[in-house]
């Protein structure tokens, strides 16, 4: 039964696809797994690129077919001392057909639970914004409403400096709290305050940034809230990850979150409040299908804009992967449908495709 699942799921995508499969089969032919970045010394230099085509669909309009470079970034990395570092990557922006500074940041880590970071990064924010759609287990992310409402510069930056620290042994908790740039995020020229606290009760994650999925790396039970504040405006998350090995290679996974805009962040400014929740589940197979293995993912958003020039409505977003893992998160290949629905003033629309990502 699960085989003919996952048969038609192909095949459907594949009859919405066909114009796409020659080309990404040549670019797949070199997702040959490879050593992770290339070392310069001290200097680490890498590089990730994810590419698509998509068929759009929308109620009452014309239908479209694009190949598109999402995203095109370079990694570098390297320590002045043996307590200080620095990061510097950049992204290009197809809206704009750019390359900006996503990152550059000065670091002081004395140990797990001391860390300063200066500049511009991710700040405290829910687990979505700080795995970004590089290390994200969903293909169409931030499109729901939800996940990352946070305001931003670029990329989900901002520009400012936080403190982090890991605590505890069997238990884990992660804290960062931190102060931001308005002006640039929003603005509005008053500080924008960052915090998050999280609960690790099974496998520890280490580090500041995080993943939407470990495949099977992790048994892990999660839990975070995060919020940001500028001149009484709030925006908060709460957000769950329970992911668990399966015997022989294979890995469960059940993600989710709770978001709520109030006057600050949000995905429509036009309301000046925004809430939902959403929930991801997926089964990545253990037994490998040639170089990979397969996975399904499935993920339903509900959200809720209000307090707007127009009246208030909601969103409720349907996805569906059906994935083959490569290498994790270094190649991967991400067949996806998408269902956006409305009750008022936008159109619906469906929109199914295929994504490569590759990092190095």
């Amino acid at each position: 039964m699960t085989r003919q699942i996952v048969r038609n799921e192909l095949s459907f995508i594949a009859r919405r696809c066909a114009p796409a499969v020659p080309i990404l089969l040549g670019v797949l032919s070199l997702a040959v797994p490879s050593s992770a970045q290339v070392n310069l010394g001290p200097v680490t230099v890498g590089a990730g690129l994810q590419t698509s085509f998509a068929h759009t669909e929308p109620d009452g309009g014309s239908s479209t077919d694009q190949f598109m470079v999402g995203h095109a970034r370079l990694y570098v990395s390297g320590p002045i001392t043996e307590q200080i570092k620095f990061m510097f990557n950049t992204d290009y922006d197809s809206s704009t057909n750019k390359i900006g500074i996503m990152d550059a940041v000065g670091q002081i880590g004395i140990n797990s639970k001391f860390n300063i970071w200066a500049g511009r990064f991710l700040p405290p924010s829910d687990r979505a914004n700080l795995y970004g759609p590089f290390y994200s287990h969903n293909w169409a992310v931030y499109t729901d409403g939800i996940q990352d409402g946070y305001p931003f510069v670029f990329q989900g930056r901002d520009n400012g400096v936080a403190y982090w620290g890991d605590f505890g042994k069997k238990t884990k908790v992660k804290l960062s709290v931190g102060a931001f740039d308005g002006g640039s995020a929003t603005g509005k020229s008053d500080v924008l305050g960052a915090a998050r606290v999280q609960v690790d009760f099974w496998d520890p994650e280490d580090g500041y940034y995080l993943n939407g999925t470990y495949y099977g790396d992790k048994n892990l039970l999660a839990i975070g809230a995060a919020s940001q504040i500028q001149n009484g405006h709030t925006a908060s998350t709460i957000d769950f990850l329970l992911e668990r090995k399966t015997p022989g290679g294979g890995a469960f996974s059940i993600e989710s979150e709770y978001s709520n805009y109030n006057r600050l962040g949000g995905y429509n400014g036009s309301y000046a409040k925004s809430q939902g929740a959403y929930g991801l589940a997926s089964y990545m197979f253990p037994k490998a299908v040639g170089m990979g293995k397969i996975e399904l993912l499935g993920k339903y958003a509900k959200a809720d804009f209000t307090h707007g020039s127009a009246p208030s409505y909601n969103q409720k977003t349907t996805e569906i992967n059906v994935n083959y893992v490569i290498k994790q998160f270094k190649a991967r290949v991400m067949t996806f449908y998408k269902d956006t629905r409305f009750n008022r003033l936008v159109p619906n629309s469906w929109q199914a495709g295929v994504g490569l990502q590759i990092q190095m």
